[in-house]
């Protein structure tokens, strides 16, 4: 049975802890290491991921490209002949040069005079 005497303590005592707790909700959405650093953090954790994604396809690309240059002959002379202009001593080489867009108020669609 509670007397009449601890009543005043039990209210003092939930006031104590309510405010305890507010102090606590006010630290967790306020303070350092509360939620909108953990939602910061989640965030550029998956910014990351995605990141780490994107370099593990490069990865696995230049890969690729390594072993085709390493098993075969092809792969080296299309980047020779990509890369370095290279032709085969019987071939004639083309080099197509084209004209700059025209500056100015004209319109590069519009016929000759």
């Amino acid at each position: 049975m509670v007397t009449t005497t601890s009543r005043p303590r039990l209210r003092w005592l939930a006031l104590a802890l309510l405010l305890v707790v507010c102090a606590l909700q006010f630290r967790l959405w306020t303070g350092t290491g509360g939620m909108p650093e953990v939602w910061r953090l989640e965030r550029r954790v998956a910014d990351q991921a995605q990141e780490n994604q994107r370099l593990e396809a490069r990865n696995r690309a230049l890969a690729a490209d390594v072993a085709d240059l390493k098993e075969g002959r092809e792969a080296a002379e299309e980047r020779a002949r990509a890369e370095l202009g290279m032709v085969r001593p019987a071939e004639v080489f083309y080099q197509v040069i084209e004209k700059p867009a025209a500056t100015g108020g004209k319109s590069s669609q519009s016929p000759p005079p």
